[in-house]
């Protein structure tokens, strides 16, 4: 009875110790049919996992000063930041290892960007850190400086230049320097005052005499600034593969460097200061730049230009550029977000809630799409496929940096910097599927069909046709017209100078025929009575070519009685007199005994001849 009762009180406990797991279990399944949505396959709160979040990071950076590489070729990656300080002080490099702060490094200027890039082809492959700050590029190679570009110098205002040199020489203190300056910057001579004398200009007097006994002896210079760089691959496509520097300065220069010697490979020239750049293609095969600049213009540069050859008009001032497979992704200042192809064609335009922020290429290689990662400023991180909403991220504070990509071992890692200074890591679900259809859609909405781009070249042309066929076939009509004019004045021209081997005054046709490589060659010449009652008499042939290059045997044959409706062939031996086998055209004509005006000519254009061997 005892065991029986010990056997109760086990299965009893049994039973209530399984009850609870099955409870915790049902929770769980619950949240996962829960997960499931519209979204993707995920809601918002579970299409992504919370990683790290440091708020007192203190970073002050944008995207364009963050990067994510594998610096030490071991698979893991680290995060770069070039962080802004307060502005004027503590403006550093800094490299994270996992969510650790690893190293950092004074910078003298504060960075406008910063990218990685492979300088050569030696093993084992560690990239080098390019980092664009002021009128100077800092190149970094193992986390050690390696290399400092210098952008090209300006011309300086010729009476700028002699007032320092005045200077310079004792004739003049700084009261009456301040004096002139003030008088060349009123005169506005074309070319801008030196930063030197911007800052000269705007001290307290008693501070100037102290200021030009510091600088009176430094040579002047004007230099621009780099306003933003990336990177372009020079011969291959692969990820580790050798890549050039572009970078666009205030001046309104684009410049391609050599990723070895650092020299200018390419200098272009856009209307406006750069703001944005993307690039596409191999340096060295086809290319094309993107430049969002401030006159609310996009630019495309391709192989070979030294300007612009296509311009992609903004509703707004640009606030982000992305180069998304053959598109391009614009952020405006009027809160849209629009796609066009490198021609200017718009293909969509959406209206955001609130402004753009900063912008990132959200690119899932192992699942074959990409996305575009839109911050606003209600804290929210959007991600669109083309012009859908399929996935929201609503964050504690405004986002103004951020970077997609692979952070340490792991792909499709989220690194977003706060305004406040704030460090955030994100992990998208690997289970995570984006598809294209609006997160925010109604359920009754028909979903968008995914047409090929030839389809939808057809039904764009089809839809214009339809809209505008008055026009296009006015258009038609002219251009047809234009074809038929020049055709007929170009035969009418050939018939009155005789230059066409047909004639419509009398009724003969001719036509010749080389034969032999040279430098001895047949020519057969056949003539035809084409009238069927009237013969031809009194005429023959002659010849008009270069006599210093061609020798013929028999350079005028008389014609015999051309009877109707038949062929006559007459030939003529041509002896080719260059030694290097130049070559050269022979003018056939058929001519009306006492008249010097050719009734028929056709045209013989030589082969080259071979080059004639001396015995």
């Amino acid at each position: 009875s005892d065991l029986k009762n010990r056997g109760k009180c086990a299965r009893g406990s049994n039973m209530s110790s399984d009850q609870p797991s099955e409870e915790s279990a049902n929770p769980q399944q619950k949240q996962k049919k829960q997960r499931k949505s519209d979204d993707g396959g995920t809601s918002k709160e579970g299409a992504w996992l919370n990683v790290h979040h440091d708020p007192v990071a203190a970073l002050y950076t944008f995207s364009s000063c963050m990067a994510l590489e594998d610096l030490n070729n071991d698979g893991e990656y680290k995060l770069l930041v070039g962080d802004l300080g307060t502005g004027r002080s503590n403006i550093k490099l800094k490299m994270y290892e996992g969510t650790q702060l690893k190293f950092e490094t004074p910078l003298l200027d504060l960075p406008t960007g910063i990218c990685t890039f492979y300088m050569d082809t030696t093993i084992p492959r560690t990239p080098a850190i390019a980092v664009a700050s002021g009128s100077f590029v800092y190149i970094y190679k193992n986390l050690r400086p390696y290399f400092k570009f210098t952008l090209p110098g300006l011309d300086l205002n010729q009476m700028e230049n002699d007032l320092w040199l005045q200077v310079k020489e004792d004739k003049m203190d700084a009261t009456m320097l301040r004096e002139a300056l003030e008088t060349v910057c009123k005169e506005n001579t074309g070319v801008p005052l030196t930063a030197r004398s911007l800052k000269f200009l705007r001290l307290e007097p008693e501070d100037c005499q102290p200021f030009v006994s510091v600088f009176k002896h430094v040579p002047l210079k004007r230099q621009s600034v780099t306003t933003c760089i990336t990177t372009l691959h020079k011969s291959y496509a692969e990820r580790d593969a050798v890549s050039c520097l572009v970078m666009a300065s205030e001046n309104s220069y684009i410049y391609v460097l050599d990723p070895e010697a650092f020299t200018i490979l390419t200098r272009m020239k856009v209307p406006s200061a750069p703001v944005f750049i993307t690039t596409t293609g191999l340096y060295d095969v086809d290319y094309c730049i993107y430049v969002a600049c401030r006159d609310a213009t996009i630019y495309t540069l391709k192989k070979g230009d030294t300007g612009p050859q296509y311009r992609i008009s903004l509703s707004s001032q640009p606030c982000g550029l992305l180069s998304v497979d053959k598109t391009i992704i614009t952020g405006a200042m009027d809160n849209s977000l629009s796609c066009h192809l490198p021609k200017g064609k718009r293909q969509w335009c959406v209206s955001l809630p609130d402004t753009i922020t900063c912008m990132e290429v959200m690119d899932q290689q192992n699942r074959g799409y990409k996305a575009v990662l839109v911050a606003l400023a209600n804290k929210e991180v959007r991600v669109y496929r083309d012009r859908f909403l399929v996935n929201s991220i609503i964050m504690d504070d405004i986002i103004v940096g951020m970077k997609f990509g692979r952070f340490g071992r792991e792909e499709g890692a989220l690194l977003m910097v706060g305004r406040g200074g704030a460090l955030s890591i994100k992990m998208l679900r690997r289970t995570v599927s984006f598809e294209n259809k609006d997160a925010h859609a109604a359920p009754s909405q028909a979903a968008s069909l995914d047409i090929p781009k030839k389809t939808k070249v057809f039904v764009d042309q089809t839809v214009r046709e339809r809209d505008n066929p008055y026009a296009m076939h006015n258009a038609f009509q002219k251009d047809l017209y234009r074809i038929r004019l020049g055709a007929a004045k170009a035969f009418a021209k050939s018939l009155k100078t005789s230059s066409a081997p047909i004639t419509t005054t009398h009724s003969m046709n001719i036509s010749a025929q080389v034969q032999g490589m040279g430098p001895l060659f047949r020519l057969t010449i056949t003539v035809y009575n084409s009238s069927p009652t009237v013969s031809i008499i009194d005429h023959y042939i002659t010849f008009k070519c270069d006599y210093s290059l061609y020798r013929l045997s028999r350079p005028r044959i008389e014609l015999p009685l051309l009877v109707p409706s038949l062929s006559y062939s007459f030939e003529s031996m041509v002896e080719c007199l260059d030694e290097t086998g130049r070559t050269g055209a022979i003018d056939v004509l058929v001519l009306r005994k006492g008249s010097p005006v050719p009734l028929i000519t056709a045209l013989v254009k030589m082969p080259v001849s071979e080059v004639m061997v001396m015995s």
